[in-house]
């Protein structure tokens, strides 16, 4: 079955939808710049609100070891997602000091951003696609773009991955067909507004991945 992950959780509300829809994980995020941004002690409360439900996974960009302490001293996390500029040693050295599964994410453009996988596979437990951010962006990620998810294709991925970028209800059927992703991850596509997660379009995405 193709895994479904809900980004930018920021309230007990989207965290219940997410979880009432079947999403196999949802996502944290601790990265001030962003507007889903949590701190540790939201992230912990929202966690809380809901007994059981999604795995749970924070987001961090260029994580130092005492941010990475702190939060998941407050927020029972699951797994840890990479964002940044982590190389394969702070990502070998994150999963073993605070022993989560860590899932690193890679920006794709061209074919040639498809070398990056070989260099993390051996150390990322799970691997995200996602579109590489435009120049001129000031968060990481596909910002609300996606790349040429035929380029997947082209990739021997040896570990679980997700696609990400740009993914709406309405076009990730399509996305998984031509990527042949496990799984997909959404944030921006299910919003109503920017950082405000909508609960129908929530519910339309997981129902158009279950549908395939």
């Amino acid at each position: 079955m193709t895994e479904v992950k809900i980004c930018g959780i920021s309230t007990p509300e989207a965290l219940r939808v997410a979880a009432e829809a079947g999403a196999d994980l949802v996502g944290f995020v601790f990265f001030p710049p962003s507007p889903r941004a949590v701190t540790p002690a939201q992230a912990g409360a929202l966690s809380a609100s809901l007994e059981g439900g999604p795995r749970r996974v924070g987001l961090f960009v260029d994580p130092t070891d005492e941010l990475l302490e702190a939060t998941l001293a407050a927020a029972p996390l699951d797994m840890i997602q990479l964002h940044g500029g982590e190389t394969p040693s702070r990502v070998a050295a994150i999963q073993g000091r605070f022993g989560r599964p860590v899932m690193k994410a890679l920006g794709i453009g061209t074919e040639a951003d498809l070398a990056a996988i070989d260099d993390f596979a051996g150390v990322a437990d799970w691997l995200l696609l996602d579109a590489k951010a435009p120049p001129e962006a000031t968060r990481p990620g596909g910002n609300a773009q996606a790349f040429e998810w035929r380029l997947a294709r082209l990739a021997r991925i040896p570990v679980p991955w997700l696609l990400a970028g740009g993914l709406t209800p309405a076009n990730v059927a399509e996305a998984i067909a031509v990527s042949g992703a496990p799984g997909v991850d959404v944030s921006s596509g299910v919003e109503s507004s920017r950082g405000v997660k909508d609960a129908g379009l929530i519910r339309d995405f997981v129902e158009a991945v279950r549908r395939m």
